[in-house]
C-alpha cells in the first residue's frame, strides 16, 4: 500500500520532505497547497504534481480524495490548527515541530487524532535516522554503563532582520520553539533509555538566556534534571553558532554524536559518525546510507500508516513523547520570560475544531436569586497556569454550552484567578458567564477576611461583582450570624449575588439560615461539598466534608439549598483502571475513595453504563445531577477531550430507582 501525501506550505522544509519522500517506496507526493500562486506552481513543477492537485487553499487539499496523509510545513503558529483540520477531514498527519505553540495545543491535537482514528506524529526526522537506533542499541548493551548526563546544542547565527520568522513573536520565533525541541527530545530520549523507558520527563527545568529586542529568545541554555539523577545540559540559539553535537556520559564511557540533528545537511547521503569511548579506547562507527535524511522519516511514517498505527513507533516520537517535549519547552520559555502570542491577552486566539461535531450541550438552569441561567456543569479553574493553556479548555467549554466557572482565592497563590481573568477579558464574556468566587479558606476564615479576599479576587478576575460567592471553609469558632451579616453587607453593596458555604455541615448551614430568616437577611442558598457516587473515605484535603451521608442527603432533600458538588466524579474513581492513577498518591482515587462499598458502586455503575451505552464515569456524573434536590456538578477537565468525555453524563437521565440502586440504598 502506497500512502498518497499532500503538503501544506511549500517552504524549505517541505522541499526536504518531498525530496525524502521521492526516495521511499511506501509514500508518494500527489498534492500541494499554497495561497501563493508562484510558489505553488514552482513546487508543483519541481515534483511533478498534477495541475488538479495544486490547490490554492488548504481546505481544497483537505477535501482532495486522492490525499491519504498531510504533511503540515507552515510556520509554527498554524501547526495545531491545520493538524486538527486535516484530522477532522479524515487525513493522517505528520506535523513539523513544534507540534503546537504549547503543550496544551499538542494534547488537543492528540485527542482529535484519537477521536478520528487517524495517525498523528510530530516530525522529528533525526529520530528516524539509523544513528539514533544505534545509540539506543549501544546504551541497551551496557557498553557505556548507565547514562548519567548529556550535553547537546543546536545553534546558528541568523542576524536580526525585521519580519524574520526567527525573530517575530507573531510567527513563534526564537531558538526554543524553532530548534529547542531537538536537544530536549534527545535528552528525554536518553534519560528514558537510562531507566529502560521510551522517554522520561524532567523533574526540574532551569533556564537562562538572552532575549532579542522582539521578546523571543536569541540564545537559551537549560539544565534539566530527572528523577533518577540524570542531568541534561542543553543550549539553542538563532543568534549564535554552537557546537551542534551531543555527548552522552555513562558510568563506564561516553558516546559522542558528531551531527545528531541533520546528518547529510538535508541533501545527498545522510552519513554521520558516532564515537564510543570506554576507558582509554575509542572507536568510531559510520552510520547512514545514500538516502537523504528525510527519506527515513517519510518511509517510517508511511509504513506506520499502512500498518494501521495511529502514532509514531519509537524511536520516532509517540504522542505522549511529544506532549512531554512541548511541556518542557513551555517550562524553558517561562524561565526566560518569553511569552508567546498565545499567552498574551491581546493576541490569544481560539483554536478551532477541538471538539467533535454532534456532541450534546450542557443543560442550563436558573437558580433562585439569580437573574440569568448557568450551566449545570461548572468547570474548575484551579489547574491552568497560562492563558494559552486555559483558553483551549475554556473556549471548548463555552462551545459545549458551559457557562459556569469555579475558582478560588487560594488557587495557585492567585495565579489561576488572574489567568481566568485574562481569558474573560480576551473573549469579552464576563457578562455572559457565571463565575463562582471562593474565599475565606482556613486559616483566614473570618468575616473580615471575606471582604478583603473578595476585593482581591474581583480585581484578579476583572469583575465588579461575584455572581456566586462561596466560603471555602467554615470556622465554628465564629458565631454563624457574623458570617451571615458580613455576606449580606457585601451583597447590599452589589459586590456579590447569592452565596453559600463549602465544606459546611448541615447543622451550621441550618443555623445560618435560621439567623438570616430571623433578621430578614439573604440566606445561604448553596452548599458546596463533595458529592459523588463514591463516598469519600479519606478527606481529599484537610477540612473536606462529604455530602454523601444519610444525614446530609436528608437535609438536602428538605429543599431550599442548591448543592454544588466538587470532585463529582470522585477524582476519576469510575474511569477505566489504566486511567485512574494520574494524580498524586495522597489524593489519588483509591486513596480517598477506595472501599468495598465503593467498589460495588463502581461495579453497578459499569453494569448500568453498559446497558445505556455510556461510560461508568458518565453514569457517576449523571448520579450527581439526577438527585431529588437541585444538584449541580463541578468537573475538572484539563483538555477538550476530557470535556467531550463528560458531556454524555450531563444529559443522561436516571430514574429515582436507579439513583438509589447505584448508591446501595
Amino acid at each position: 500500500m502506497t500512502i498518497r501525501w499532500g503538503i501544506i506550505g511549500p517552504g524549505a522544509i517541505a522541499h526536504n520532505y518531498a525530496d525524502g519522500l521521492a526516495q521511499t517506496g511506501a509514500g508518494q507526493l500527489v498534492a500541494i497547497a499554497s495561497r501563493d500562486a508562484a510558489r505553488r506552481q514552482a513546487f508543483g513543477d519541481r515534483y511533478g504534481i498534477a495541475a488538479a492537485q495544486r490547490h490554492d487553499s488548504y481546505a481544497a487539499l483537505l477535501a482532495d480524495p486522492l490525499v491519504d496523509a498531510v504533511y503540515v510545513a507552515t510556520p509554527h503558529p498554524w501547526h495545531a490548527e491545520l493538524s486538527i483540520a486535516a484530522l477532522r477531514a479524515g487525513k493522517h498527519v505528520l506535523c513539523e515541530k513544534p507540534a503546537g505553540m504549547n503543550a496544551a495545543e499538542v494534547i488537543a491535537v492528540s485527542e482529535v487524532a484519537a477521536q478520528e482514528g487517524r495517525f498523528y506524529m510530530e516530525a522529528f526526522m533525526y529520530r528516524c535516522h539509523p544513528q539514533i537506533a544505534r545509540v539506543l542499541e549501544i546504551i541497551a548493551s551496557g557498553e557505556i554503563g548507565t547514562p548519567l548526563h548529556i550535553r547537546s546544542q543546536f545553534g546558528f547565527n541568523a542576524p536580526y532582520r525585521p519580519g524574520s520568522r526567527l525573530y517575530e513573536i507573531a510567527l513563534g520565533g526564537g531558538g526554543i520553539l524553532d530548534v529547542g525541541g531537538y536537544p530536549v527530545s534527545l535528552a528525554r530520549l536518553i534519560a528514558g533509555a537510562a531507566v529502560g523507558q521510551p522517554f522520561a520527563n524532567p523533574v526540574t527545568v532551569k533556564g537562562a538566556g538572552i532575549l532579542a529586542e522582539t521578546g523571543v529568545d536569541a540564545v537559551a541554555h537549560a539544565l534539566l534534571s530527572f528523577a533518577d539523577g540524570f542531568i541534561a545540559e542543553i543550549g539553542v540559539a538563532v543568534a549564535r553558532d554552537m557546537d551542534n553535537a551531543a555527548t552522552i556520559t555513562g558510568t563506564r564511557g561516553t558516546i559522542r554524536i558528531d551531527d545528531p540533528w541533520v546528518p547529510g545537511r538535508n541533501a545527498g547521503p545522510s552519513t554521520t559518525q558516532i564515537h564510543i569511548t570506554v576507558g582509554q579506547s575509542t572507536r568510531s562507527e559510520t552510520l547512514g546510507d545514500q538516502r537523504m535524511l528525510f527519506a527515513f522519516e517519510a518511509e517510517a511514517v508511511s509504513q506506520a500508516i499502512a500498518a494501521g498505527s495511529l502514532q509514531g513507533i519509537p524511536p520516532a516520537p509517540t504522542q505522549a513523547d511529544s506532549i512531554g517535549n512541548n511541556e518542557t519547552l513551555d517550562r524553558w520559555r517561562a524561565e526566560l520570560g518569553y511569552a508567546t502570542f498565545a499567552e498574551r491577552r491581546a493576541t490569544n486566539r481560539v483554536l478551532p475544531g477541538v471538539l467533535p461535531a454532534g456532541l450534546p450541550r450542557i443543560p442550563q438552569v436558573t437558580l433562585p436569586g439569580m437573574d440569568r441561567p448557568m450551566s449545570r456543569l461548572i468547570i474548575g479553574c484551579d489547574n491552568r497556569n497560562t492563558l494559552a493553556e486555559g483558553a483551549i479548555v475554556w473556549d471548548a467549554w463555552m462551545e459545549a454550552g458551559g457557562t459556569a466557572f469555579d475558582t478560588g482565592h487560594v488557587y495557585g497563590g492567585g495565579l489561576h484567578e488572574r489567568v481566568l481573568g485574562e481569558w474573560l477579558a480576551a473573549r469579552g464574556v464576563a457578562r455572559e458567564v457565571t463565575v463562582v468566587v471562593k474565599g475565606a479558606h482556613s486559616p483566614y476564615c473570618t468575616p473580615r477576611a471575606i471582604r478583603t479576599q473578595l476585593e482581591i479576587s474581583l480585581d484578579r478576575l476583572g469583575l465588579d461583582r461575584a455572581p456566586i460567592y462561596i466560603m471555602h471553609r467554615d470556622n465554628p469558632e465564629v458565631p454563624v450570624g457574623e458570617f451571615v451579616d458580613a455576606l449580606n453587607a457585601l451583597r447590599a453593596e452589589g459586590r456579590l449575588g447569592i452565596f453559600g458555604g463549602s465544606n459546611w455541615t448541615p447543622r451550621r448551614m441550618a443555623e445560618a439560615n435560621v439567623y438570616a430568616a430571623k433578621h430578614g437577611l439573604e440566606p445561604f442558598r448553596i452548599l458546596n461539598n463533595n458529592l459523588s457516587l463514591a463516598v469519600m473515605e479519606k478527606p481529599v484535603w484537610a477540612g473536606c466534608v462529604t455530602s454523601n451521608t444519610p444525614a446530609m442527603l436528608t437535609f438536602l432533600r428538605q429543599g431550599g439549598i442548591t448543592h454544588f458538588s466538587w470532585s463529582s466524579q470522585a477524582r476519576g474513581y469510575f474511569l477505566p483502571e489504566a486511567l485512574r492513577n494520574r494524580l498524586p498518591a495522597d489524593t489519588a482515587p483509591e486513596t480517598c475513595f477506595g472501599s468495598p462499598a465503593n467498589a460495588l458502586r463502581r461495579t453497578r455503575a459499569e453494569e448500568l453504563a453498559a446497558a445505556k451505552g455510556v461510560s461508568a464515569n458518565a453514569v457517576a456524573l449523571a448520579w450527581v445531577l439526577n438527585q431529588s434536590f437541585q444538584s449541580l456538578a463541578l468537573v475538572g477537565p484539563r483538555s477538550p477531550g476530557e470535556i467531550a468525555g463528560s458531556l454524555p453524563g450531563a444529559t443522561l437521565t436516571l430514574t429515582p430507582a436507579e439513583v438509589a440502586w447505584l448508591n446501595l440504598e
